[in-house]
């Protein structure tokens, strides 16, 4: 038997708050009608993602209209000083002749944008080295805004829709671009990754401890309102809840990024094959938080299960899992705090200039 989770909800819903979008919550619904609750990992996936309705793929989020803004939308410095690093971990690795510099989510293009202008400044200490940038984007809308602040006019898209690079383009200084909807279809080669603000809105599973052991938390329609949506607990184990929890975890409530730990594990493997460093900037923590699954629309935090599309969804990533899904082929260094990252790579001093 099902019953309703113990999941506290990161605010309920504004009185007014306008109806839920139709046509996502009429797909979320009719899903589960037909096969049951589903894992908050697919709730996550259809509401972000969804290639019709998806909140990625419909709405431009960023920025002081949107829903969140980030760190590179603020001030260059950030960019620039991950510009200094990417360099000075290329030129740790021996100056290697190929330097791909591939973001995962790149927002706006903001972020690699202020990174190329460091390379521009610093094309001397590159010197023949090809540099390439490779972007990774499941958003049509965000692409098109990305492929307009870096290359201007000189992009165009694929002509057809099954093509790896589904758009590629030339910055002004005649640097090449390429557009892919997953990190499977970057080529290989010498590369340094940024995954900013990326993992924490990929999909997580949710699992709660009960005197039966580990169930996961599903999503549910409500029986006494057919309109709206409920967290419900699994009445017995799933085969996320089976495999993905911890031995030994002693908290009561997990949540587990098995999409994250996939990402972590191709990238780890592209490092140890090809060289190459990745750095991740997130909100996280190294394994101690529980419940951290929330809405984010106009700013404020916003009820995950009410109007389903309209608002951003994220989840606090958990570095510990992510060191652990690295596995032992390359060094995992970290997490530290962004202000102690800023401040090791200089960030006074940039501000003094």
């Amino acid at each position: 038997r099902w019953r309703a989770a113990q999941t506290r909800l990161f605010c309920s819903p504004p009185t007014g708050e306008e109806k839920p979008r139709p046509s996502m919550l009429r797909h979320l619904t009719s899903k589960i009608k037909a096969t049951g609750p589903i894992p908050v990992s697919e709730y996550m996936r259809e509401v972000l993602t969804n290639p019709v309705t998806g909140y990625y793929v419909r709405n431009n989020m960023l920025g002081p209209d949107g829903d969140f803004i980030t760190s590179p939308e603020i001030s260059q410095i950030f960019g620039e000083l991950l510009g200094v690093w990417i360099i000075s971990e290329w030129m740790g690795a021996g100056r290697p002749k190929q330097l791909q510099l591939v973001e995962l989510g790149p927002g706006k293009g903001s972020l690699a944008g202020d990174v190329l202008r460091v390379f521009s400044q610093l094309r001397s200490v590159l010197g023949e080295a090809s540099v390439s940038l490779h972007l990774v984007e499941v958003s049509p809308a965000l692409s098109r805004i990305q492929a307009q602040n870096l290359t201007g006019n000189r992009s165009q898209e694929a002509d057809a829709e099954d093509e790896q690079v589904y758009r590629r383009g030339e910055t002004a200084a005649g640097l090449p671009v390429s557009w892919y909807r997953c990190l499977d279809d970057v080529p290989t080669g010498f590369s340094i990754f940024l995954a900013h603000e990326f993992f924490d809105a990929l999909p997580i599973h949710k699992f709660q401890r009960t005197q039966k052991g580990w169930r996961e938390v599903m999503v549910d329609i409500d029986p006494e309102k057919e309109d709206q949506l409920r967290f419900v607990v699994a009445p017995s184990p799933t085969l996320a809840s089976s495999t993905l929890v911890q031995a030994g975890e002693r908290r009561d409530h997990v949540e587990v990024c098995a999409e994250g730990g996939v990402i972590i594990q191709q990238l780890a493997r592209r490092i140890a094959e090809d060289g190459g460093a990745a750095l991740i900037a997130d909100y996280g923590h190294d394994g101690t938080k529980t419940d951290t699954f929330r809405g984010f629309k106009g700013h404020q935090l916003h009820d995950v299960l009410s109007s389903p599309g309209s608002a951003d969804l994220t989840a606090d990533v958990d570095f510990s899992y992510l060191r652990r899904m690295a596995g032992g082929g390359v060094a995992c260094l970290g997490p530290v705090t962004q202000r102690t990252f800023l401040k090791n790579m200089g960030i006074d001093s940039r501000l003094q200039v």
